[in-house]
């Protein structure tokens, strides 16, 4: 029976790193199919994180994406300056803002996703049915490993 275990372990550590190796590829190249080129990654991550949860503070802001605070103050200042985002006053603390996704935005992150959309689509016509049930059974449990 430790023979088993063994394999298992090994095909696991095979698993684990061709997932890597193709999360890591795929993620590099949907980077770089942005509607606004303009617009930084960290830019465009900051827009799409108030997009999917609302608006939040800077610091929330900042600790959802995982920058220091003065980091995400200059992008804020970008996107404000850029009509992305706009400063909210804080419903119950005076002292803080609110920092709101705007409609603008809004259309750049669609744009952005059925740009990305297509393609992904576009290279999922190479595979074959079998293949395509097998990617669509893995994507919420892939969905699920990015959000852990």
């Amino acid at each position: 029976m430790p023979n088993v275990t063994l394999a298992a372990r090994a095909d696991d550590a095979e698993a684990v790193n061709t997932l890597r190796i193709a999360v890591l590829r795929l993620s590099r190249r949907l980077r770089h199919l942005r509607v606004d080129r303009t617009l930084s990654l960290a830019e465009m991550s900051a827009l799409g994180t108030l997009a999917r949860c609302g608006a939040m503070t800077p610091g929330e802001l900042a600790r959802k994406e995982h920058v220091q605070p003065p980091s995400m103050t200059r992008i804020i200042a970008l996107l404000v300056d850029r009509g992305l985002v706009r400063l909210e006053p804080h419903p119950e603390d005076r002292r803080q803002k609110l920092v709101a996704a705007t409609d603008e935005a809004e259309a750049v992150l669609e744009a952005s996703r059925s740009q990305r959309n297509a393609w992904l689509t576009q290279l999922a016509e190479e595979l074959d049915e079998e293949e395509w049930a097998a990617l669509r059974e893995a994507a919420p449990v892939l969905h699920k490993l990015a959000h852990l």
